[in-house]
């Protein structure tokens, strides 16, 4: 067995927070997409889970399957541009509002130059 493994399946993990967070919260770090799990202040470690499906605040009308974004002001809108954070699991009416969301996880980056 491995003496160097960290996780087992790399779902729920511990991250630095990027910002003063709230569980609940969605959570991009890099290529990490999750919700986070507890309460932390900027610097501090914070669990997030990278699998699984939530209620969260979106702004933006959504339909099955569509892709989710997180702007600049860490909320989540269905306006393409932004930074992908995971899908839409049902659809959702104009306006801000809550709608299920599964969080991408591990987000496959672009490769550059690639007009994407």
């Amino acid at each position: 067995m491995a003496t160097n493994q960290r996780y087992t399946h790399f779902e729920h993990i511990t991250v630095v927070a990027p910002r003063d967070i709230e569980s609940g919260e969605p959570v991009r770090v890099g290529q990490i997409a999750g919700v986070a799990q507890t309460t932390a202040v900027e610097g501090e470690r914070v669990t997030i889970w990278l699998n699984g499906s939530y209620d969260l605040e979106v702004s933006g009308a959504l339909t099955e399957g569509q892709a989710v974004y997180v702007a600049a002001n860490n909320t989540l809108t269905a306006t393409a541009g932004d930074n992908f954070f995971g899908v839409a699991a049902a659809p959702k009416g104009t306006g801000t509002g809550v709608a299920e969301v599964a969080p991408a996880g591990i987000i496959t980056p672009t490769p550059a130059g690639s007009g994407a």
